[in-house]
């Protein structure tokens, strides 16, 4: 196994108690030595979730990533700790730490206490095309062959890759987050989420670049079966900040929201 890179047919091979070895399908479109966000960020999840002492009655409603750098394809520490706990709700923060580097990326879940069947459901939000009648698309021009573009399968409902404007994306894991694992509903949602400025992109991405620093996620549920639609919009003001909003899908209908704050600025 090499100590940069894991050839496991998985976004990411366990090593230890809490250090993960990435593999190629966790490279970005914007740079070969550094993570598309949405793996780490399913792999801190899952940490929130699977933590010591964890309770399997709570759920996770709202989770905010902080991106503070790219997270590089190099092996990564994943550390959590509880902030408040609660009769029926906790915060939990958790954080990826590269080998000899500084932290790049946290995360803060709030949880609360769930009781299936408890109070009525009640759910609104528009109707997006199923994945069986979406189209599968083409990715953005990528000069290596593995990354989270063949990690993924994408199926638009509406809108494209390369169009411009809002667009619907139906997103399935090819491989599981973690090498001999069981995908987890979590999983599925949190690596899908921070494609949503990816796929409603508003400005020519070979002019302007876009820089997300965070994503937020709320879940009222998490996702039944494989498939997760992120239904996506980007608003971008004159002096160079914008934000791409989700609704958040699967094949039963809306189940959260995501946000992305952006930096955006021309090219050099």
């Amino acid at each position: 196994m090499d100590v940069q890179e894991s050839s496991a047919e998985a976004f990411f091979e366990q090593d230890g108690d809490a250090r993960y070895v990435p593999t190629g399908y966790t490279r970005g479109p914007w740079g070969a030595d550094s993570q598309h966000a949405g793996p780490p960020a399913a792999l801190l999840g899952r940490a929130v979730l699977q933590r010591e002492g964890a309770r399997e009655d709570m759920h996770l409603a709202r989770i905010t990533f902080e991106i503070m750098s790219p997270v590089p394809l190099k092996p990564l520490e994943v550390t959590t700790r509880v902030l408040r706990e609660g009769r029926s709700v906790e915060l939990v923060e958790a954080s990826l730490t590269p080998e000899g580097g500084r932290e790049v990326m946290r995360a803060r879940a709030l949880r609360i206490r769930s009781e299936p069947g408890s109070v009525p459901e009640v759910v609104s939000g528009p109707v997006v095309a199923p994945p069986a009648s979406s189209a599968a698309q083409p990715f953005f021009d990528v000069p290596w062959e593995k990354g989270y573009h063949t990690g993924m399968e994408f199926r638009f409902a509406s809108g494209s890759f390369l169009e411009r404007g809002a667009a619907a994306c139906w997103l399935r894991m090819r491989v599981p987050l973690v090498a001999g694992e069981k995908t987890a509903p979590l999983d599925r949602v949190l690596i899908a989420a921070d494609s949503g400025n990816g796929v409603s992109n508003v400005l020519d991405f070979s002019r302007h670049m876009f820089v997300n620093p965070d994503l937020t996620v709320h879940l009222h549920r998490y996702p039944c079966g494989e498939w997760v639609c992120v239904d996506a919009t980007t608003s971008i003001g004159g002096a160079g900040v914008g934000m791409a909003e989700s609704a958040l899908h699967d094949e039963r209908g809306p189940m959260g929201r995501g946000v992305q704050s952006l930096f955006v600025a021309a090219r050099p």
